[in-house]
C-alpha cells in the first residue's frame, strides 16, 4: 500500500511487481484448483483411515481385556466346602 502511495519510480516498480507477483499468485491458484482438490480428498482419506486405525486398535484392546479377564477366571482358586471323596 505504501508504494502506491509514494511517487518515485522505485515506488511505482515495486507497486507493479507485488500487482504481477499478486496476479500470477491467483493464476496458479486457479490453474491449480484440481490439484488443491484431489488434496483435499486425499487429506479426507487420511483423516478416515486414522479413525478406522483407532477403531481396530480399540478393538484389538477389548478382545485382549476379555480374553485376560477369561484366563483370570479359569486360574482363579476356587473356595467353598470340599468332600473328602473328591480329588
Amino acid at each position: 500500500m505504501l508504494s502506491s502511495v509514494l511517487h518515485s519510480d522505485h515506488a511505482i516498480m515495486v507497486n507493479i511487481q507485488i500487482i504481477r507477483v499478486f496476479t500470477r499468485m491467483r493464476q496458479l491458484l486457479e490453474t491449480h484448483t484440481e490439484i488443491l482438490r484431489k488434496l483435499d480428498q486425499i487429506q479426507k482419506k487420511d483423516l478416515e483411515q486414522d479413525r478406522q486405525i483407532l477403531l481396530i486398535f480399540e478393538y484389538l484392546k477389548q478382545l485382549e481385556q476379555v480374553k485376560q479377564q477369561q484366563e483370570d477366571q479359569a486360574n482363579r482358586r476356587l473356595i467353598g466346602f470340599k468332600r473328602e471323596d473328591e480329588p
